[in-house]
């Protein structure tokens, strides 16, 4: 049997229940408060499935009496909850006993006792119960108080909603009319509107205009009830929209937020005329600087991104009151509105929104809040953005900027070094003053990663003479004197080390494994992504160390590769501008002095581990090219890396063209669309609000916007057939997907000459899904059909599975119960995730810090790399980061990085590394990690499933 539903809920502790014998001598003694406890515990076992008949009579007899008020209280909650028909349906005949006694509380002169007997009667579905006391409770609609008045309207409502409540009170619409008219309570005359609003629309119109001029003065709840009625009729009447929308706009000025911001969004539904959409973006700006709660903030946010994406250009006009959120010290608040923001940029306000980004990165300095970091490289990367949009802005951006090369925040600070890469190249005029800035500002940097950066910059952009005069000089400086060890200092380590390797091989040394750009593994040390720390084993003086220095002497060989790439760049290029040779081999000399130096510290034991082969072997070879010079060699050094990297960009840039055209493609208007000439259309004494809307209306209708075609398709696509068609019962579902929730229609058909009781769609289910409804039995005529709606909540991105029966009683044979299995029905993954970018400095970070791995071995029909890359993109619905120049060619091995997001906010990454094999095939691995496992798992096998290269 399933369990029906109920209308309240008790919060109790669970103990000893209580036996009914106890109960029931209780409630039979004089002792009022152990009435209460008694009365308690018997509510407690109904609720939790106990039928307790023997007290009814006990509770008549001993307790209806009683004039307590908590006593009554609780006999109305366990009248509510008990049973009051039989098998049939019928009413028992020991409720007519009741009858009296709630007629005795009507008529109670206590306010309380007749308002919460009015409010039990809501609950109640019994006509031949409450038929007796419709007198009694359409007297109280005239009582004194209030409380009694706002629970007698709806008492009222409930009555004339019942199955058969129009023949009961069939003047009931007219009675609340007049109750409204003559009514000054607000919560009274919202209940009675919205009994008008449910059962009678058309009075409730007609209230609403005629008193139109003082609709303002309405309490907060009858507001909010007049605008539910307006979308009610406008989404019936689409025609008289007009003059509902002055309504809502004269409603934009109340006084209550939660009807301000109902106004805005039912303008939003109803309208699509400028003026109405101008005056909804207005609304919801003054909301987001007027409230204070996050939720509320991150809610207006959202409704304005939706606004964004078919009214942009009402809501550039009012970026610059978007970026007052800000001020806001939650970051999910202000990433939300970054990214609003930049979507909202024109050649006319970049200016205004540059501006006041620098001054938000100014505030960042200040330290009081201890996520300012995170916030700088928000803004950093905002900033960055713009200045990518419109390069005029750069000029003004880059050099406070560089202030932040040396910030504690590693991130930050590389979004900086990044974007000051870009920006030397592409802005040219720019070139001298950001070289001076980064060489003055150099001995700040305090990360191995962004002094990598600074020194790619300080090697490709030093042109003339004495910029890279000043670029060696910095970089030595950086260094300090060499040696970077003595002889005795080495002895003196190799003491200390033997003491200490365990401790060093796990925080100076450490190493695990990456993802590079390409896809490929490699293995990098944990001080590369650390800030500068001092070295354990050299000794001197730390205070005056350079920033290279100490960097190298904690075992970064990487940065020392990077430090001779520079040097050999820079003394190549020296060659090219010094006329005197004698100054070309005094900085060469240096040189390969400071670059055999850190060949030998790499082979030395004063650090905890010898240098990698990479690094050694890219020092040496920038050793052999500064001892034999040649042109082809110089060609190579101070050319061609530029190039590859301008290359970069230029694919960069173009594959933003793509993606931008690609957007722009779907638009809403054509070249040969008909114009639209207001001063010729037949006004009828509209305002222009309303000629406007009428305009949208009309352009909405002929571009066929209003039915779309397409959902029909797609909703075949979804029926899902549940049982056989020799089944007695016939079942399909039609499945919806939203965000959070699924909704199953189901349709149930009876193919049987007999009528079927009892009938129980029982659903369970397999994941992270939960459902919210429990099963109702249903009673089924021959060759009759039923449809039952089954919700179920969604809380994470993992496939699922829903699987359950249908049991049903014939007439013929009650006592023998029927089950049909049903077919299962999977929830895909596919329904949750979409595509999305991100950095690759981000997509390697999270790759690094993703505790859960599924990898797949790769197995398919399919014997090229790109178009297995393709239709694993296409399966997974992901985006590929990897850029299209990084894939061209034919070597016989392929590696890509995809990404997409979950509507729960969660990251997957998938890395594909593919190789073809001497009989054509392919081989390889995908591996996909994200933070949790379900959608690890579930990706896997959708993979798996799918790889094969089948549809």
């Amino acid at each position: 049997m399933t369990e029906k539903s109920c209308t309240l809920l008790v919060h109790f502790d669970k103990g000893t229940p209580a036996l009914a014998n106890e109960i029931k001598e209780a409630l039979e003694g004089n002792d009022v408060e152990a009435k209460i406890e008694s009365l308690k515990q018997a509510i407690m076992l109904l609720l939790n499935g106990d039928t307790i008949p023997q007290l009814f009579i006990t509770i008549i007899r001993y307790v209806l009496p009683s004039d307590d008020h908590t006593v009554q209280k609780l006999l109305l909650l366990y009248l509510e909850i008990i049973d009051k028909t039989d098998s049939r349906g019928k009413v028992l005949p020991e409720m007519i006993l009741i009858c009296q006694n709630l007629r005795n509380n009507l008529q109670s002169p206590n306010e309380y006792i007749r308002g919460v007997t009015l409010r039990f009667l809501c609950r109640l579905n019994e006509a031949e119960i409450v038929e007796p006391l419709i007198p009694s409770i359409l007297a109280n609609l005239e009582h004194r108080h209030p409380f009694v008045r706002r629970n007698a309207v709806s008492a009222v409502m409930s009555l004339y909603r019942l199955p058969h409540g129009e023949q009961m009170l069939v003047d009931a619409p007219e009675i609340i009319d007049r109750f409204l008219a003559s009514e000054q309570d607000p919560s009274s005359k919202r209940n009675a509107f919205l009994m008008l609003f449910n059962c009678a629309q058309d009075r409730a119109v007609s209230y609403l205009f005629s008193h139109i001029d003082r609709i303002a003065d309405w309490g907060e709840q009858l507001q909010m009830v007049v605008l539910e009625l307006i979308r009610k009729v406008c989404r019936v009447n689409k025609g008289e929209k007009g003059k509902y929308i002055k309504v809502i706009i004269s409603l934009l000025n109340a006084q209550s937020s939660a009807v301000v911001y109902e106004c805005a969004n039912t303008l939003v539904s109803l309208s699509s005329a400028p003026t109405a959409i101008r005056a909804a973006a207005n609304t919801y700006c003054q909301l987001l600087l007027s409230q204070s709660d996050n939720n509320v903030k991150l809610i207006v946010l959202d409704r304005i991104k939706e606004l964004k994406a078919s009214h942009r250009e009402i809501l550039v006009e009012l970026v610059m009151d978007v970026l007052r959120v800000l001020s806001s010290p939650n970051l999910d608040i202000r990433r939300k509105t970054l990214d609003i923001v930049l979507e909202l940029i024109t050649p006319r306000n970049i200016d205004e929104v540059v501006m006041m980004l620098k001054k938000e990165v100014v505030k960042t300095q200040s330290g009081e809040l201890e996520k300012n970091g995170e916030y700088r490289q928000m803004l950093v990367q905002a900033i960055y953005s713009c200045a990518v949009k419109f390069p005029e802005v750069a000029s003004t951006v880059v050099h406070p900027l560089m202030d932040f090369l040396g910030d504690s925040n590693v991130a930050s600070a590389l979004d900086v070094a990044i974007f000051v890469r870009e920006i030397i190249e592409t802005n040219p005029k720019l070139r001298v003053s950001i070289i001076m800035r980064l060489l003055d500002t150099f001995y700040q940097i305090r990360t191995s990663r962004v002094c990598t950066y600074a020194l790619w910059i300080i090697g490709e952009y030093c042109l003339s003479l004495s910029e890279v005069e000043s670029g060696i000089a910095t970089i030595k400086q950086c260094l300090g004197e060499l040696p970077f060890f003595t002889v005795s200092e080495e002895s003196e380590s190799q003491d200390v080390s033997k003491n200490s390797q365990v401790l060093n091989s796990s925080t100076v040394s450490s190493r695990r494994p990456v993802v590079l750009a390409d896809g490929t593994y490699a293995t990098q040390s944990a001080a590369l992504e650390t800030a500068m720390s001092a070295p354990l084993l050299v000794q001197g003086s730390l205070a005056s160390m350079g920033n290279l220095r100490s960097l190298i002497l904690s075992g970064d060989f990487f940065l020392e590769s990077v430090v001779a790439c520079t040097l050999t760049k820079l003394v190549l290029r020296l060659e090219e501008v010094q006329p005197l040779k004698v100054e070309v081999n005094k900085a060469t000399t240096q040189a390969l002095l400071i670059m055999v130096s850190m060949l030998q510290l790499g082979q030395s034991s004063v650090l905890p581990h010898p240098i990698d082969n990479d690094s050694h072997d890219r020092i040496v070879l920038c050793i052999r090219l500064l001892c034999n010079k040649g042109e082809e060699v110089k060609r190579i050094w101070l050319k061609s890396c530029r190039e590859s990297f301008v290359k970069m960009l230029e694919d960069k840039k173009h594959r933003e063209a793509e993606e931008t055209r690609a957007m722009a493609q779907i638009s809403n208007a054509q070249p040969d669309d008909l114009i639209d000439f207001y001063h010729l259309k037949s006004k009828k004494g509209m305002s222009q609000l309303e000629l406007e809307d009428q305009v949208q209306d009309d352009l909405k209708r002929a571009t066929g916007e209003f039915v779309k075609d397409g959902d029909d398709a797609n909703k075949l696509n979804r029926i899902l057939q549940l049982t056989g068609f020799s089944d007695p019962v016939y079942a399909e579902a039609y499945v919806t997907v939203n965000h959070y929730d699924i909704v199953l229609d189901v349709t149930i058909i009876n193919r049987t000459r007999e009528t079927l009781q009892n009938l129980c769609l029982e659903l369970a289910t397999m994941g992270d899904l939960k459902l919210v409804e429990r099963p109702q039995n249903y009673t089924l005529a021959p060759e009759s059909s039923k449809q039952i709606k089954a919700n179920i909540k969604v809380s994470s991105t993992e496939t699922g599975v829903i699987f359950g029966n249908i049991v049903y009683e014939t007439s013929s044979n009650v006592l023998e119960r029927n089950v049909i299995v049903l077919n299962d029905i999977h929830i895909d993954i596919m329904d949750y995730i979409s595509p999305a970018s991100c950095a690759d400095i981000l997509f390697r970070t999270m790759w690094a810090e993703f505790e859960w791995e599924n990898k797949v071995a790769v197995s398919t029909i399919i014997e090229d790399e790109k178009e297995f890359l393709n239709h694993i993109v296409k399966a997974t619905n992901m985006k590929c980061l990897t850029p299209p120049s990084a894939l061209e060619g034919e070597c016989g091995v392929l590696a890509a990085n995809l990404y997409a997001k979950s509507v729960f906010g969660e990251d997957a990454l998938v890395n594909v590394s593919v190789e073809k094999q001497a009989d054509g095939k392919l081989s390889g691995y995908i591996r996909i990690r994200s933070k949790t496992q379900g959608i690890a798992l579930s990706l896997g096998d959708k993979i798996t499933l799918k790889q094969k290269g089948g549809p």
